[in-house]
């Protein structure tokens, strides 16, 4: 049974076209992806599963948990628990203030976590192959402190899994409260997400990079969240500034994928016209093939839930071919 939230659209008022969208349904089922939703004008347009338990399955989201973070950040901004993101992270982490620590990385701010800028050697998309290596130390955030520096704060955008672990321990230090509990409270709970899971270190704390499991409807919650400016039913949840900020692109490091915002990617809907409010796009990327697209002209959500880890980016693929093509 379909909840109220996602009313089935009536497939002949959907606004896709239905050769592309038809051609669209017989990829995905070739592929790994186990849930893909579109929601379009406030209806379930598309739904599919591999089968009936992935309907109700907690999927490993992985990397969408990092725009999950960002959300967080903007609630505890929104009520004054953080100052600022002009503020240095060593405010929450006075071990940067060691003297046998580069004195640069006192420089470093949130906004530099949330940009994935602070200049660490990180070789996340290289060497690593998308698994951080902080999985392996007794101390994440010690790790990912510790790590040298090759560019001044501010400088480069180079994907980070470990900003994202600092923010979760950051949230945690600022609103007294562990990340997931903060979550439960100021975000699942006023989406109506239930039932959930969050891994956390070894220190109790959230991993922020990708440790949330949710099931694929409650994903596209945070998509509707969005594109209603950051209302929830009539009630703000996090401010509307905060989600015109956060999926604003700042810096372009990953031509195949898009330009970074606060933990938020983005695109452009047509590459040869302008950066507009009406031909972009911005979405949550997890490793494996994860997604919640939003396309803000078109009033739509995608939703993907696969198992493509040598092939993370083939959702996005199709997604750009059968979709933001078919209409």
């Amino acid at each position: 049974m379909h909840s109220p939230l996602f009313p089935i659209a009536d497939p002949a008022k959907t606004r896709l076209d239905r050769e592309l969208f038809k051609e669209f349904d017989r990829k995905i089922r070739n592929e790994k992806i186990v849930s893909c939703l579109i929601i379009q004008d406030g209806y379930l347009a598309y739904e599919y599963h591999k089968n009936k338990k992935q309907a109700q399955k907690l999927q490993k989201i992985n990397s969408c948990t990092k725009s999950f973070i960002s959300v967080l950040i903007g609630i505890a901004l929104d009520q004054g628990l953080i100052a600022g993101l002009d503020t240095p992270i060593s405010s929450y982490f006075p071990y940067l203030e060691q003297k046998s620590v580069d004195p640069v990385k006192r420089s470093i701010t949130l906004f530099h976590l949330l940009t994935m800028t602070p200049g660490f050697d990180w070789p996340e998309f290289g060497e690593w192959q998308s698994f951080p290596r902080m999985l392996y130390s007794s101390d994440w955030v010690r790790f990912v402190l510790d790590r040298p520096l090759l560019d001044q704060p501010g400088e480069k955008m180079n994907y980070n899994s470990g900003c994202s672990h600092l923010l979760s321990a950051i949230l945690q230090k600022a609103t007294g409260m562990s990340t997931y509990d903060f979550a439960k409270k100021h975000l699942f709970q006023p989406l109506n997400i239930k039932d959930s899971y969050w891994y956390s270190d070894g220190q109790g704390i959230h991993n922020g990079g990708d440790g949330l499991r949710l099931t694929s409807r409650d994903m596209a919650k945070l998509g509707i969240l969005y594109l209603q400016g950051g209302q929830w039913q009539e009630v703000q949840i996090v401010s509307a500034a905060w989600v015109q900020e956060s999926i604003q692109p700042k810096f372009r490091t990953y031509e195949r994928i898009g330009s970074y915002g606060l933990h938020w990617w983005s695109e452009r809907i047509d590459s040869r016209k302008d950066w507009t409010e009406d031909n972009f796009y911005y979405f949550a990327l997890g490793f494996g093939g994860q997604y919640i697209l939003i396309v803000p002209s078109q009033k739509m959500i995608v939703v993907f839930s696969s198992e493509l880890y040598d092939h993370s980016l083939r959702p996005l693929a199709l997604f750009r071919k059968y979709i933001l093509a078919a209409e």
